[in-house]
């Protein structure tokens, strides 16, 4: 979560792509995250945020995928905490009803020849950084590793899972459900409005605004230290379709309960409408609050 990491992927570390290109590779490396197939999935994000089909990551099941899941599939993908621990699952295999992988030249994210050619330089660099963290294990042991990268890789897995979904996901209204759209239905503007802003406490200033998600989807090349201004700006523009965020005290403990309160009840869309809203398999095993 590391300020490079976004802003090298969003171009708006530098102005210079090459630079912002190099850095980002070096930095999504060290995490285990391909940096130009996460780029260009999370630039379709961006371009298709609130898109029952066409958006990326953390979309809505379809019904007719939902029916075709396995039961550890629908466990993985829609159950906590199995759920918090998907995203190395996710760029392997991408989600349900979506086909390839972010390390594979060959996936449909890769249109371009250029595109394909830098999944390829990501994937060099990711295989040079399993060759540090080899040195280092033959260096160190492995039960030194596993204290030192292992162990915080999966922490930093589980909290980047947690923010991207409640970013996206779990008002704080439990009576309000969010919409996804498609046809004539959707637009830049209506999918950017339908994104969620947070208190974090702390962790908001630790992880530099990260919170701040509505303005960075409408206008994802405003630098994250420039966010708090850009939202100050924009909310009476945007008037009763900004949704303030509750406040946090210092650890952001406020946020379990939309959190589980989605994953018991945002399982599956249906297939057809332009219009949709997520609907509830009853038979889906949940998480209880407080546990």
């Amino acid at each position: 979560m590391a300020s490079p990491c976004t802003c090298s992927g969003h171009q708006s570390f530098s102005n210079s792509k090459v630079l912002n290109n190099f850095v980002g590779n070096i930095v999504h490396s060290t995490i285990l995250v391909p940096y130009h197939g996460w780029r260009i999935s999370h630039r379709n994000h961006h371009a298709n945020h609130g898109h029952v089909e066409n958006d990326e990551s953390w979309h809505p099941t379809r019904k007719s995928v939902y029916d075709e899941m396995d039961h550890l599939g629908r466990i993985g993908r829609l159950t906590l905490p199995w759920s918090m621990l998907a995203y190395p699952f996710y760029l392997w295999k991408r989600s349900p009803g979506k086909t390839g992988s972010h390390y594979d030249p060959n996936c449909d994210l890769f249109v371009t020849k250029t595109e394909k050619e830098q999944c390829i330089t990501s994937n060099v660099f990711l295989i040079a950084w399993l060759g540090v963290l080899a040195a280092c294990t033959a260096q160190l042991g492995i039960p030194a590793m596993l204290n030192l990268y292992v162990m915080p890789y999966w922490f930093f897995v589980v909290w980047l899972d947690v923010v991207t979904y409640l970013q996206h996901h779990g008002s704080h209204d439990p009576e309000e459900k969010l919409p996804w759209f498609r046809g004539e239905e959707w637009s830049y503007l209506r999918g950017g409005l339908t994104t969620l802003d947070r208190d974090y406490g702390i962790f908001s200033r630790i992880h530099h605004s990260i919170g701040i998600h509505v303005v960075h989807h409408l206008f994802p090349q405003i630098p994250h230290y420039r966010l708090e201004t850009a939202t100050e700006a924009v909310k009476p523009v945007m008037g009763p379709y900004y949704r303030e965020p509750v406040k946090s005290g210092p650890f952001p403990t406020h946020l379990l309960e939309p959190l589980v309160r989605s994953f018991q009840n945002d399982h599956y869309v249906d297939d057809e409408g332009d219009i949709v809203y997520y609907k509830r398999d009853p038979n889906l095993n949940q998480v209880k609050p407080g546990l």
